[in-house]
């Protein structure tokens, strides 16, 4: 009932791929940043170093955008590769026979 044929492939299903994808970077990448930052802020904790926020963030600014960014090109690559597993190799039908 949940794995039918995904259908057949169009531009419009595509780009939604894509965005989804690309969302899903974007909030894997929060996480990092997240855990980066826990970790950042108990190492300074423990060793007594003073931390200057930036915009309530412990993290520089270029990391934050650093991490914003490979978020959403690694979302972008990581949707056109499913986008060729799924849609153009088929590979999921391939296994299930």
């Amino acid at each position: 009932m949940c794995f039918k044929k995904p259908g057949p492939a169009n531009n419009f299903k595509k780009t939604i791929y894509l965005i989804s994808a690309i969302i899903l970077g974007l909030l894997l990448s929060f996480l990092a940043h997240a855990l980066i930052e826990i970790k950042y802020l108990s190492w300074a904790g423990s060793q007594g170093v003073a931390v200057t926020f930036h915009n309530a963030c412990a993290l520089a600014p270029w990391l934050q955008i650093v991490l914003w960014i490979l978020g959403a090109l690694g979302g972008f690559f990581l949707g056109l590769w499913w986008w060729r597993w799924v849609y153009v190799e088929r590979r999921w039908e391939k296994k299930s026979k």
